[in-house]
Order: C-alpha cells, then sequence, then structure tokens
C-alpha cells in the first residue's frame, strides 16, 4: 500500500468516523428529548425547583464522599479459603462455605457428624 492510498483511505475512514458521530449525537439527542420533557412535566406538576433539584444533587455527592472518606467497605472479591472437611474415601474436600457436597449430604443422612470429616491440623 503506498502512502498516498494509504492517506487516501484513512481520510475516507475518518470522515465516515464524523459521519457515524454525527448520527449517534442525533440519535441521542431524539432519545433525550422526550426524557427532558416528562421530567419538566413533573417539576412543574409538583413545583419543584430548580434550587430543590441541586440541593438534592449536591447533598447526594457529598453522602457518597462522606461513605468513601468514612472508610465504608465496598464488596471485594475474597480469596481462596482452605478446605475444612475431607471425605477419607474419595479425598474430596471441602470449605465449609456455600452448600454441602453429597458426599456430606449422604453421610449426615447415615447419621455421620460433619465434625468426623474436620481437617485436623
Amino acid at each position: 500500500m503506498t502512502k498516498t492510498n494509504y492517506a487516501m483511505q484513512r481520510r475516507k475512514l475518518e470522515k465516515e468516523i464524523q459521519k457515524l458521530q454525527k448520527q449517534a449525537a442525533a440519535l441521542e439527542q431524539k432519545q433525550r428529548a422526550p426524557i427532558i420533557s416528562e421530567i419538566v412535566r413533573s417539576m412543574r406538576e409538583y413545583d419543584i425547583t430548580l434550587e430543590e433539584l441541586e440541593t438534592a444533587l449536591t447533598r447526594r455527592k457529598r453522602t457518597a464522599g462522606k461513605r468513601a472518606a468514612k472508610g465504608v467497605k465496598t464488596a471485594t472479591p475474597r480469596g481462596p479459603v482452605p478446605p475444612k472437611y475431607r471425605d477419607p474415601d474419595s479425598g474430596a474436600t471441602w470449605t465449609g462455605r456455600g452448600r454441602a457436597p453429597r458426599w456430606v449430604v449422604e453421610a449426615e443422612a447415615q447419621g455421620k457428624s460433619r465434625e468426623d470429616f474436620l481437617i485436623k491440623d
């Protein structure tokens, strides 16, 4: 591919990108317009002022910032948990979290205790 051919194709693609971006902006505006109209209608119906909205929005931002500053923990992935129970017949293990495996359920149905399967340190 020659440099002129490359440059020409690049310009063509950039024009196409601009055209698509304009189409996307028009579509977004078309989708947003009825929602904005509905919000304005609701504001008029309930006599909501812009100041009330601003207060509500800034309050929400402040409380979110306070939560982060207080150290409110967010969900973090847990690491692997060492097994707590072991089936002596098959060697299968279970951490003790979640639903009990079939071998534990069957053993308990036969009258055995989970303590019988505890892995001793």
